[in-house]
């Protein structure tokens, strides 16, 4: 009773008296399932969090520089030799992990389930997104006479629907005992009064807290600690929805290791101003990347004396980091970013709400906001034709008709 009289009085100081009100009604395990959570949310940080929500984002754009990159298509063939041998020594000994993030469900493509159990409309019979990766995986281990640790980011939504469909699927032929399966975090949702959603299933409502949670979800689970173990010294991170992900580049890995630097990444070029992807810069002596939403247009459009767009490296989620600087972020917090999104909830007389409108704030960490800890970053320079075609929305711009045919493309040219 003292633990449930103090989680009330907890709830009641911050305004949440409609979970307090759920927290009398329940009894048993679901009681003790809400009590629990209630004493895991840090009440502070989400009070914080929707605070910032009325504050409007400011850039001070004197302090934001171009950002140096090298461009693949223009390497030398000695330099590029010189890249590849060194990101080949370190694949072949064993040092070179991956982690692939894949707790979102492939709602906006109107599938149901795990967005890496889509499937894409590839060569007639279809391939889903975690057999894409797997063979992308393969190929390297084949050709570096390895096998490389794979560590899968789920989310509690998604972690069940993901080990059942790799187990049916005896993960594409991939080595079991070589693949990591875990969990990201996530914190609640609340509406525009501050006040947390209740779920179905009679919780606090929480989604995942970005893929900026990769790092410290990777030091929670016990997985920063067992690529120690294993030996690694670098880690691949990137998306489940890149049909053209190359997560064993040995020529990105090679220039991280020639620039002597902790973090890497490969870009492509903007496809034009207003394109919705972050592109990255300097800022304040710091490597950054600043999301399409939060560029002034001003910026956006700007060019250089040549004409090429003066922010024009896109950050397409495939980066390189040192296990120590995996290690130095995942102890660090990083800044969080609200989207307002449509989210259904149980009202207060136990009726199940969907929403016509954007209704509540969901609070993410982006993963590229951990580069400002680093002084430096090298960035590779790739072809969008051969490095980049997302699966985002249905229908339009990244969606599996534009993905499909880069995919077929690229193959067919190979």
């Amino acid at each position: 009773m003292d633990r449930v009289q103090e989680a009330k009085k907890l709830l009641e100081t911050y305004k949440q008296k409609h979970i307090a009100d759920l927290l009398d009604r329940l009894d048993g395990e679901k009681k003790q399932i809400l009590l629990e959570q209630i004493e895991k949310i840090d009440f502070e940080q989400m009070m914080e969090l929707y605070d910032n929500t009325k504050k409007e984002i400011i850039i001070k754009e004197n302090k934001i520089e171009e950002i140096s990159y090298l461009d693949k298509e223009k390497l030398s063939v000695m330099q590029k030799k010189e890249f590849d041998d060194l990101g080949e020594e370190v694949i072949r000994n064993g040092e070179y992990a991956v982690v692939t993030m894949a707790g979102g469900q492939g709602t906006r493509l109107g599938h149901t389930g795990p967005k890496g159990t889509f499937k894409l409309d590839v060569y007639g019979k279809g391939k889903y997104l975690f057999e894409i990766l797997t063979d992308n995986l393969k190929e390297a281990n084949k050709k570096y006479n390895c096998v490389i640790p794979w560590y899968i980011m789920t989310s509690k939504e998604n972690n069940e629907d993901t080990v059942n469909f790799l187990e049916k699927h005896k993960y594409f032929g991939y080595d079991k005992d070589n693949v990591t399966i875990f969990e990201q975090s996530e914190l609640p949702l609340i509406d525009k009064n501050c006040k947390f959603l209740i779920s179905k299933d009679l919780k606090i409502k929480e989604a995942s807290d970005g893929n900026g949670g990769t790092y410290s979800s990777l030091k929670a689970s016990g997985c920063l600690a067992d690529m120690k173990k294993k030996g690694i010294k670098w880690v691949f991170i990137g998306g489940v929805d890149n049909v053209l992900l190359k997560m064993a580049d040995t020529t990105l890995l090679g220039m991280a290791i020639s620039k002597k630097v902790q973090i890497a990444s490969k870009s492509v070029v903007k496809a034009n101003p207003h394109e919705k992807v972050g592109v990255f810069c300097k800022m304040n002596n710091h490597p950054k990347v600043i999301e399409y939403a939060e560029l002034p247009e001003k910026m956006a459009e700007e060019r250089t004396a040549d004409g090429e767009l003066k922010f024009a490296e896109s950050h397409i989620m495939c980066n390189l980091y040192t296990i120590e600087a995996i290690e130095k972020i995942s102890k660090e917090v990083l800044m969080y970013h609200s989207a307002l999104k449509k989210n259904s909830y149980i009202d207060e007389n136990g009726k199940e709400v969907i929403p016509q409108v954007e209704n509540s704030y969901k609070f993410e960490s982006f993963i590229f906001d951990a580069f400002e800890f680093f002084d430096d970053i090298a960035i590779l320079r790739g072809k969008r034709e051969d490095d980049f075609a997302p699966v985002k929305n249905a229908t339009g711009v990244d969606s599996p008709k534009t993905a499909k045919e880069l995919y077929e493309k690229y193959w067919n040219r190979e």
